[in-house]
């Protein structure tokens, strides 16, 4: 499994960093202590095959790391391991701002300024920064930017966890999900509701299926939206979407809505292994 250790300077952007890290589907661990990763690692995380990597942030905070480091690394590859460092900095005037900007104290003590402090701190790091695999400046980066550079990292990882699909069904008249990224309205399509003999069924339900899928127009639509879905889902995950959501909805939620989200499933299950489906106002 891909192991990430987060370090570096205190202000530079780790808590960015592995926040985009957990998005991209790793398993994170801010201000982990060294001594206990060897024990973290012995635990059956493996197994799951969601977790795309394992990302920790360890820095100064913890006040044995710079002596106990190096020796647990060293282990740790001689265990046969394989794990980066990423450190990441940025120049004395952007710290000074960020911590001007933040008011956080800094984790040295020693030093009557901050800048004396932040220059301390560079000089107990600069062993680890070496043995760095990858250096990271994020002096000139926003936070979007720190988050790009991070998610283009998560995505080398051999271990990249697929995107998950939600195939949800829901009546306008309930309200739209918050959680939506794609919302299809199919009220345009005829009403099951309307003939009494379907109207206390619902689109789980043969005679439902039949009544919406044997048109010509949900034929014609059915056709255009998959092939939309089809064209944007391998863009999404490229991107590094970790979840997408796609809403399909009716008046009631209990027809039309939960026919054409089932058949969108059964559509999108043959190539997303990670999807699930549900019918959230369908017992209203």
């Amino acid at each position: 499994m891909k192991i990430i250790i987060i370090t570096g300077l205190s202000g530079s952007g780790k808590s960015t960093a592995i926040a985009a890290f957990e998005d991209a589907g790793f398993y994170c661990v801010d201000n982990m202590p060294v001594e206990l990763l060897p024990k973290f690692l012995e635990l059956p995380i493996e197994s799951d095959s969601e977790i795309a990597g394992l990302a920790f942030v360890m820095d100064l905070r913890e006040k044995g790391f710079i002596s106990k480091y190096k020796s647990i690394f060293e282990s740790l590859k001689e265990k046969g391991h394989d794990f980066k460092i990423l450190f990441l900095e940025a120049s004395d005037e952007i710290l000074l701002q960020r911590y001007s900007q933040t008011r956080r104290h800094h984790p040295i003590s020693q030093g009557k300024s901050l800048l004396d402090r932040i220059r301390t701190e560079q000089e107990q790091l600069k062993s680890l920064k070496i043995a760095a695999d990858k250096i990271i400046d994020t002096s000139h980066f926003n936070v979007h930017d720190l988050k790009s550079v991070i998610n283009d990292i998560a995505q080398k990882s051999k271990d990249l966890a697929p995107m998950r699909i939600n195939i949800l069904s829901f009546g306008f008249k309930y309200g739209i999900p918050h959680d939506a990224d794609l919302i299809i309205d199919v009220r345009f399509l005829e009403n099951p509701y309307f003939v009494p003999e379907l109207k206390d069924l619902d689109g789980k339900t043969k005679e439902i299926k039949n009544y919406v899928l044997n048109n010509d127009e949900t034929r014609i639509f059915l056709k255009k939206y998959l092939d939309l879905l089809d064209y944007l889902i391998p863009l999404y995950e490229k991107e590094g979407k970790t979840y997408l959501t796609i809403a399909v909805g009716c008046t009631g939620g209990r027809h039309r809505s939960v026919t054409i989200a089932q058949y969108i499933f059964e559509h999108i299950i043959k190539q997303e292994s990670q999807i699930i489906i549900t019918h959230r106002d369908i017992d209203l």
